[in-house]
Parts: C-alpha cells; sequence; structure tokens
C-alpha cells in the first residue's frame, strides 16, 4: 500500500505487541519528531542561578532596581544570590551591610523563599532566595503612576 501512494512504511512503536506502523512520508516524519524534542527541551529548561551585587553605602535608587531585578527573576523561576561587598573600612561596620540585607530579605519576602539565611564569606555578605512555589510573574509596576505637581 506504501508504495502505491509512493510514501514510506514507518515503525512507530517496535516495542508494542504487535508493532505499530503507519504510511507516511519518512522526511516529514523525521521532521517532525525533531521539533517534538526541540520543543521538549525548549520547554524543560532549568532555572539559573542569578546574583545581585549590592554595597553597603548603595544609593536609594540603585538598591530600588536590584530589588526589582530580584523579582523579577524570582518570577521568572530562578534562583538569586544576593551579595553584599565589603571593602576596606566598610568591613569595620558590617551592620550596616546586615541592616540593608534584613531591609531586602523584608521587602522580597513575600515573592521569595530564603534557602541560606545571610551569612558573611570573607568579605561578602550573601544570601540565597529561591521562588515560592506557585508565585506567578509579578505585574510591570505593582504603584500607580503619580502627576507631577
Amino acid at each position: 500500500m506504501a508504495r502505491e501512494r509512493g510514501l514510506d512504511l514507518v515503525e512507530i512503536s517496535p516495542t508494542a505487541d504487535p508493532p505499530v506502523c503507519k504510511i507516511t512520508d519518512y522526511g516529514k516524519f523525521l521532521y517532525q519528531q525533531s521539533k517534538k524534542a526541540h520543543e521538549q527541551r525548549k520547554s524543560s529548561r532549568g532555572s539559573q542561578l542569578k546574583e545581585v551585587k549590592f554595597r553597603p553605602a548603595t544609593a536609594e535608587h540603585d538598591y530600588q532596581v536590584r530589588k526589582n531585578q530580584i523579582i523579577r527573576f524570582l518570577g521568572e523561576g530562578h534562583k538569586v544570590r544576593a551579595m553584599i561587598f565589603h571593602r576596606g573600612r566598610e568591613m569595620a561596620h558590617q551592620e550596616v551591610g546586615r541592616a540593608k540585607m534584613t531591609r531586602l530579605l523584608g521587602e522580597i519576602g513575600e515573592h521569595c523563599q530564603i534557602e541560606t539565611m545571610p551569612r558573611m564569606e570573607g568579605n561578602v555578605l550573601v544570601a540565597l532566595l529561591a521562588p515560592k512555589k506557585g508565585a506567578g510573574v509579578p505585574t510591570r509596576s505593582t504603584t500607580p503612576a503619580q502627576p507631577n505637581a
């Protein structure tokens, strides 16, 4: 039958009893198989570890930008390593960095779960954050726009 139609007899499931075969164009069949495999690889891409770096003297606007990046990364399903680097004399006042990390964790607590609590590794205060289960992508703007007065 396959020769009459100018097609190929393709074995779909050789392990089935009896084996399953289909009359189709073999090139088209291979193309469809590769497309399915590509889609599965694309959808099963695992999460990445993103790093966001701060300093104890990070300005307020820069802090807000990095905080929003963390929220976006968590919404996309990535883990985030929040790092506060201390340099020179900043090591003498580690409480400033700890206060900034505590503030950050308090503000993004609803978007993440803390995998490792903040700890000093050399001159860096590090916390590892993971997305909460069932959390979706956050909306772009959480506050309404305010007109200039």
